[in-house]
């Protein structure tokens, strides 16, 4: 591995988006492949850093410093990349629930999905409609939609957005993951949802699940 690469690799870890900012720089200059830099520089670190959290070395803060020096350094890579370049496993739709304005995990778990497992995000944000979701489905093509909620009051919006879903003639044509602190597994089977993820990191692989599912 160049040293650009591994600077690169290293402040991801540390969560040191300058120096990750300034080794991106650096490897496009000395004509390292874009491919290479974002899948043994960025990649290679994210999944270093789940792997670290599940050994509970890191912990929610650690992980969201290091997804966002990941992301600043991947603003840089992006006009760069081609689509040879990023062989993305798909493509996912994610946003936390109408009513509820948390966001921290979702960001994280946006993140994640997009450093550690390559996924193409589209990122609706917070408070959103059932209407929003089921857009977004549609124009998206995303194989995987994936629910937030951090409050209790707004669980039931997971069903509501589901429901529009079906309403709307698309719930076959998406995968539903379902997240957050008040949510577990038997809430997503009462649901309907296709699966759960406790935290950022399972997220990662429940999503590469659903897409072969």
């Amino acid at each position: 591995m160049s040293t650009e690469l591994e600077k690169i690799y290293e402040g991801i870890l540390d969560g040191n988006t300058k120096q990750v900012l300034e080794y991106v720089e650096a490897a496009l200059t000395a004509k390292v492949s874009p491919a290479e830099i974002l899948n043994k520089g960025m990649i290679a670190a994210m999944g270093e850093v789940g792997r670290l959290f599940e050994e509970g070395e890191y912990f929610v803060p650690e992980m969201l410093i290091a997804a966002r020096a990941m992301q600043k350094g991947l603003e840089i890579l992006k006009p760069y990349l081609s689509d040879e370049d990023v062989q993305s496993p798909g493509k996912v739709v994610i946003g936390t629930v109408k009513g509820d304005l948390h966001d921290i995990g979702k960001n994280l778990v946006a993140m994640m999905l997009e450093g550690s497992g390559g996924f193409e995000v589209v990122d609706l944000g917070t408070d959103v409609s059932p209407e929003k979701f089921v857009t977004a489905v549609k124009e998206s093509g995303a194989k995987v939609l994936a629910l937030s909620s951090l409050l209790t009051t707004t669980m039931p919006n997971m069903k509501t957005t589901i429901d529009a879903l079906v309403a709307a003639g698309v719930r076959d044509q998406v995968k539903i993951m379902v997240g957050g602190a008040p949510i577990t597994q038997a809430y997503a089977d009462q649901i309907g949802a296709d699966g759960f993820a406790e935290d950022a990191n399972r997220a990662v692989a429940k999503a590469k699940e659903l897409m072969l599912a």
